[in-house]
């Protein structure tokens, strides 16, 4: 191997990777396979694959090229040399709307194809539901379909011309005429006309095999449609010229109703002759919420186009007229059509776990029968699921036959994955029987290889043996895949995991306890690696910001499956390539709802670093700001708030406090608040003063940042929640023997008794995103031993800052799983506009009738939600929807050393241009210390919490 990487360094110009790292983040693809490769190179152009090819056949290693990584079917694995081309090779080189087409580079992600081509009124035809990660030629060496493939066909009829490089360095431009072929590929044709008229199923979506049948005269003898879906087994693509079709310059979605999903597969074949641009189908299994789809059990989601949105409308109309349905909505409303095809394009991901919670695996994601056989093939695999004893949930592309599915194999016993090779069998069988394809969208791969002589016989299996052989006669190009595979139960990727429960510190309710199967969760549909979309999503921004798969949320999860396995990260908890990958997660949460299979990493990085630094030296931003608690209640304690802000100002003492503490130089040191938000509580509830409030008891959680560095926020909630009615109290600072009694409307609550002691209630936040488990642990046992009084009771908990709030939430329970008051705290917790909305429902805010800028905070989007938020400022008259992303500040992050440019490169995702762009009279509202701190620091902005503008709004309120 040494003497392959040095040869392959001198011949290439691109990236050279043997690392530990490198090879991790590419041992597996979307299927249920693992490879583990020799190196990975990312090629800069033709001549780097050129050269990377003739160093691999000299020294006898087979060649994978790979683009986003999403294969279904394992054919993006290999053990040799993996060629990613989505680092250099993954330009759009033009687009020429008169002609219709556009020239692409093989890494080149679908969605930037269709921005450039958007603005011409064109699109690329194919969209896969992973079209803002799925790269060209990834689609072309799957012959990728998509939603609208009922309409526009699939990727190989988009495909104009073809520039490839044979595994003998032979380049070549393929195209019809038998344009590039290589020597001897047309004398292979000519002798086998008869068996290539006859041997291949007739229906839409038939991507199994190699498409050898475009190859006769009549289909203009196309190599370069041809070479489509050969899955990288025939020659290595570096360009291709395209062609576009006309986009609807209008579009309406017609949501059908079924009963189920054999009513739904039956009508769908109907429907083409109403010419839709989709035909797309699901069950209620794969549905989070069906409020806002029609009554029935299954859906078909019909798309229409028109020149205008009346003409889509009436299209859509008249197909919801012909349809036998329950019920139905058209949806003409852009967004509305958006956040419904979100859940459709979801599924890939919600499909991996079954209603129960339970895991279910792709192999076989996409069989394909003739569209007026789909309901009858429904009702056949459904008993063969039966007989078996499995269960999956079909979905996808009714209009085309072709389904996708997961299944709740089990592939870590040996009896179950015994199942899994019967069930295989007996499935393809049942597909020929039907006169269908194994593959409709995802290709063959290693999941389906072996078993194309039961759809095709075995005299085409061994002409598509003769043809690999003319285009790559040493079997250097992604070996085991079509031809000669390696069998189906093979190379297995969960064979390598341990497989007893690994002792952690989080509980993992939803995997059962078990961190391997928490880890397993990501099944490599790279929603994570989606890039430069603008929209309330936040996953993921270390990846959007540097580009790099080891920075993606798949990323991280490969190698955190690879320290388990133990094979190629070989220092387990130890492991500095794991370390170093986590690094750059901000902890935002995001994941743990962007993620369809909601994989958790910021709760995965906190347990990795736990284990990291046992008994172990940490990182000085562990104590500085992992332990900030601690040390400004200290500083509180000593009244030395204005002495640590004049240190601070001082430049050389306080680039000396940064250094020691772990700090980045470019930040500046937030001023601690000289008055605490509880001092100034105790001064307002003395004795003797009028108390305030009648209604509903609330208890005002006093979080670190608005005790010691905005307690501006709470003064103003306070003043908002008293306006409307509540009463307000702090949580207790003594250890109470007895509780109190009723309904918490008793002396023991009263907000003067509760402020009394000296003990302070903490989420144990800096803590668990620094791994200090331990010690949260011990925080958050003391915050119940003072929070059990409250618990008796039926008071709710306000918590200002929604990184408190979140880790409340979520983890607490999870951390203290064998306390059963960390879930009944959890149970408690509200965020500001919730207390309002569901405590003083009658309550309306002052009216501000201004526009208003700012960022969903990453908790509040993840694990909160913000729809209460979004009312009460609709209430208050602040108009616009505030933006997605991450600010990039993240708590400790981005103040930690090395993390400054990162920080700053997620800020301007989303956020600062959005503050930049706004009108003058804008509100700027930021809810999270950390968001409010990057604004100040890197806009010279002043964003404010919600409460803080109500409150302002009440001062000059005339009925205030």
């Amino acid at each position: 191997m040494t003497d392959l990487e040095a040869d392959l360094r001198k011949a290439v110009r691109g990236e050279v990777g043997f690392d530990v790292t490198s090879r991790a983040l590419t041992t597996m693809d979307a299927s249920n396979y693992r490879r583990v490769p020799l190196g990975v190179v990312a090629p800069r152009d033709a001549d780097d694959v050129a050269a990377v090819l003739e160093v691999c056949r000299t020294h006898g290693v087979p060649v994978v090229a790979r683009g986003g990584g999403t294969s279904i079917a394992g054919q993006a694995t290999g053990t040799g040399v993996v060629l990613d081309f989505t680092r250099y090779m993954n330009k759009l080189l033009s687009v020429d709307p008169e002609s219709r087409t556009a020239v692409v580079q093989p890494g080149l992600v679908l969605d930037r194809l269709q921005d450039a081509a958007a603005p011409h009124g064109l699109r690329f035809g194919p969209d896969p539901s992973t079209h803002s990660r799925c790269t060209l030629g990834g689609m072309i060496g799957n012959n990728s379909c998509g939603s609208h493939s009922v309409a526009w066909g699939t990727t190989a009829g988009s495909v104009s011309e073809l520039d490839v490089v044979t595994a003998r360095g032979e380049r070549l431009r393929l195209g019809q005429g038998w344009a590039g072929a290589p020597a001897g590929l047309r004398e292979l044709v000519d002798g086998e006309l008869s068996r290539l008229r006859t041997g291949f199923p007739e229906l839409p979506r038939r991507i199994s095999g190699y498409a050898l049948d475009a190859l006769l005269p009549e289909h203009r003898a196309d190599v370069a449609r041809s070479f489509c879906g050969s899955e990288g087994t025939l020659g290595v693509l570096t360009e291709a010229v395209v062609r576009l079709v006309e986009a609807p310059p209008a579009r309406a979605l017609a949501v059908l109703g079924y009963a189920d999903e054999g009513a739904a597969a039956e009508a769908a074949a109907g429907l083409l002759v109403h010419r839709p641009l989709t035909v797309e189908g699901m069950a209620a299994d794969l549905v989070p919420s069906a409020a806002a789809l029609p009554r029935g059990g299954a859906w078909l989601f019909v798309e229409t186009g028109g020149s205008s949105g009346s003409e889509a409308r009436a299209r859509a109309v008249e197909i919801v007229r012909a349809a036998d349905v329950l019920d139905a909505h058209v949806v003409t409303d852009p967004a509305g059509q958006r956040a419904l095809w979100r859940i459709r394009e979801d599924a890939s991901g919600t499909a991996t776990r079954m209603p129960d919670g339970s895991e279910a695996w792709p192999g076989w994601e996409d069989c394909a029968v003739p569209p007026p056989r789909l309901g009858a093939y429904l009702r056949d695999f459904r008993e063969l699921l039966g007989a078996h004893g499995l269960r999956g949930t079909p979905y996808g592309h009714f209009g085309d036959g072709c389904i996708h599915v997961r299944i709740d194999f089990d592939l870590l016993t040996r009896a179950g994955i015994g199942r899994f090779r019967r069930f295989s069998e007996e499935l393809a069988e049942l597909v020929a029987a039907h006169g269908g394809s194994l593959s409709g969208e995802h290709g063959d791969g290693q999941a389906r290889a072996e078993l194309l002589p039961k759809m095709y016989g075995d005299e085409m299996v061994a002409l598509f043996e003769r043809a690999k052989a003319v285009w790559d006669p040493d079997d250097l190009l992604n070996p085991g895949m079509l031809v000669r595979p390696a069998p189906l139960d093979t190379n297995l990727r969960f064979s390598v995991l341990p497989r007893e429960p690994v002792d952690v510190a989080f509980g993992y309710p939803a995997d059962g306890g078990d961190f391997s199967a928490a880890v397993r969760r990501c099944v490599g549909v790279a929603k994570c690696r989606t890039a430069g979309s603008s929209g309330p999503a936040v996953m993921c921004p270390s990846f959007r910001a540097t580009g790099e798969e080891a920075h993606s949320t798949r990323g991280r999860a490969r190698l955190l499956h690879e320290m388990l396995a133990g094979e190629l990260v070989t220092d387990g908890w130890r492991s500095t390539e794991v370390r170093d990958a986590l690094d750059l997660c901000l902890s935002c949460k995001g994941c743990r709802s962007d993620c369809p299979v909601g994989v958790d990493m910021a709760t995965y990085k906190a347990e990795f670093l736990h284990h990291h630094y046992a008994g172990r030296r940490r990182p000085a931003s562990h104590h500085s700001m992992g332990r900030l608690p601690e040390w400004l209640r200290r500083v509180d304690r000593v009244r030395a708030a204005a002495v640590v802000n004049a240190l601070a100002s001082v430049r050389p003492l306080a680039a000396l406090a940064k250094r020691l503490g772990g700090i980045t130089p470019e930040r500046r040191i937030p001023k601690v608040a000289t008055e605490t938000f509880s001092r100034w509580w105790d001064g307002r509830n003395a004795p003797g003063r009028n108390a305030r409030g009648t209604g509903d008891l609330v208890i005002l959680w006093p979080d670190t940042f608005t005790e010691h560095l905005s307690p501006s926020v709470g003064q103003a909630a306070v003043r908002v929640l008293e306006a409307a009615g509540l009463r307000v109290a702090l949580p207790p600072t003594v250890h109470l023997e007895k509780p109190p009694v009723g309904d918490g409307r008793t002396v023991a609550l009263d907000p003067v008794s509760l402020l009394r002691g000296r003990g302070r209630v903490c989420c144990g936040l800096t803590y668990v995103s620094t791994g200090q488990l331990d010690r949260a642990r011990t925080v958050l046992r003391r915050t119940l031993d003072l929070m059990t009084p409250v618990l008796e009771t039926r008071a709710p908990v306000v918590v200002l800052e929604p990184s408190c709030a979140a880790a409340l939430r979520t983890d607490l329970p999870e951390l203290l799983h064998d306390d059963p008051r960390a879930a009944r705290l959890a149970s408690r917790v509200l965020t500001f506009a919730e207390a309002l909305e569901r405590l003083a429902p009658d309550w309306r805010p002052p009216a501000l009738n201004r526009p208003v800028v700012g960022q969903t905070h990453c908790h509040q989007h993840a694990v909160l939600g913000d729809t209460a938020d979004r009312r009460l400022r609709e209430a208050a008259g602040l108009a616009g929807d505030l933006s997605g992303g991450c600010c990039g500040l993240a708590g400790n992050f981005g103040f930690e050393k090395g993390h400054f440019e990162v920080s700053r490169a997620c800020a301007e995702e989303q956020l600062l241009p959005s503050v930049r762009q706004a009108p003058r009279d804008a509100v700027v509202l930021a809810d999270g210390f950390s968001c409010r701190t990057q604004l100040e620091q890197l806009a010279g902005v002043r964003g404010r919490h919600l409460a803080e503008v109500l409150a302002e709004a009440l001062e000059t309120s005339p009925e205030s």
